[in-house]
């Protein structure tokens, strides 16, 4: 079989999801960078992997796929390596729950409402940034309630969950406002840090 092929950038928090779920597999692949904001646009041949022109972007063995969520999922299922999904149904779909509140309520606020709009904008949007840090301790609350006992998030086993969240959370603590709102969720921080020390997240962080 062919090595995996994964297009986007690494500053992008999705491309390091996926990058996380291979580097766990312990799956030797390609990362093809390709800058979706850059001034030039997005190149056109691209648009054949994801027609909406967001990464990441998936390919193996001529099989295409774009959705960070579906990326993963077919990483741990096809691919060689431990098992990142729980075998019981009901931890299964607390992982897909957790993942899909990240994605629906995490993302925005924390990484773009927050952070993004705290270090690129000047000046801020301080509205928006209080509207994300409000929703972000929502976010911090509920995974505190559905965390299981346990080093994971849903106990003994890494999951997807910890590979969704992790690279979110990380943008989040780019700035004093996400650093000082962790530190009053002790499970989370406390998870975070025993992810934040795992080889795949540091094999994926960006450097500069």
């Amino acid at each position: 079989m062919t090595k995996p092929i994964l297009y986007g950038a690494d500053y992008s928090v999705y491309v390091r999801i996926a990058r996380m779920t291979l580097e766990e597999k312990g799956v030797d692949y390609e990362l093809v960078p390709l800058d979706i904001f850059a001034a030039e646009g997005i190149p056109a041949w691209f648009l054949e992997h994801h027609p909406f022109g967001r990464i990441p972007a998936f390919e193996h063995d001529g099989f295409r796929l774009f959705e960070t969520g579906a990326i993963a999922r077919y990483v741990d299922e096809a691919l060689d390596g431990p098992a990142l999904q729980p075998a019981d149904p009901r931890v299964r779909a607390r992982m897909g729950q957790i993942v899909g509140m990240l994605d629906a309520y995490g993302y925005r606020a924390m990484v773009w409402d927050v952070a993004v709009e705290r270090l690129e904008k000047a000046p801020a949007d301080e509205e928006l940034i209080a509207a994300g840090l409000r929703q972000a301790e929502t976010v911090l609350k509920v995974l505190t309630s559905l965390k299981a006992k346990g080093p994971w998030l849903l106990g003994e086993q890494l999951t997807l969950a910890d590979l969704h969240t992790a690279p979110v959370i990380a943008y989040f603590l780019k700035v004093a406002e996400g650093r000082d709102m962790l530190a009053r969720f002790a499970d989370i921080e406390s998870w975070y840090s025993r992810i934040a020390a795992r080889p795949s997240f540091a094999r994926t962080e960006k450097v500069g």
